[in-house]
């Protein structure tokens, strides 16, 4: 009955774990599978930015027109950015091009991925320091001169208002437009 009883303890003590070598090459194995999945998981960050820059685009050229619509007139910005007195007139009820205190355009403050306003302007989501581009047609011909390709070749195109913006992805700049 002993010699069973150390039988069975000798049996139960021969149960092994892990040896270091498994244990590192499993280590090695989750490493190159998490390696690989940065670039997709990168390019997916991208893509979820160039869709929220897109959709930033069309409704700062939506708030213009409204703008438009309620006042009769494009609104008359300083520059050709989407800069700290044009997202004022837009998003704010205090501003003189605005008497009737309509807020336009909703933003949020720029979060990296999220994009927003801060104290430059309305900026992508790739960088605090994008602000988004504005083209107006003043002469009411339909027609604005805006770019055509991130290069910054531009053409006229039949639009009223065009909005853009071209962040460096990588290392490539991207346009990002209203129009598209």
């Amino acid at each position: 009955m002993q010699t069973r009883f150390l039988k069975e303890q000798m049996e139960q003590k021969t149960i092994r774990g892990f040896t270091l070598i498994e244990l590192l090459v499993v280590i090695a194995i989750i490493a190159i599978l998490a390696g690989l999945l940065m670039p997709a998981a990168s390019s997916a960050q991208n893509s979820a930015k160039k869709t929220t820059a897109k959709n930033q685009a069309v409704q700062i050229a939506t708030a213009i027109t409204a703008y438009e619509t309620e006042y009769g007139r494009l609104p008359a910005f300083s520059s050709t950015n989407m800069d700290a007195a044009a997202v004022s007139m837009l998003c704010t009820t205090t501003n003189i091009n605005n008497p009737r205190g309509i807020i336009f355009l909703e933003a949020n403050a720029w979060k990296n991925g999220k994009g927003g306003t801060n104290a430059n302007g309305f900026c992508d989501p790739f960088a605090s320091t994008n602000l988004y581009k504005v083209a107006l047609d003043t002469n009411y011909v339909n027609q604005i001169t805006a770019p055509t390709n991130a290069a910054g070749t531009t053409a006229i195109i039949s639009k009223h208002v065009g909005v853009w913006t071209t962040p460096l992805i990588g290392r490539t700049n991207v346009l990002i437009n209203s129009w598209d």
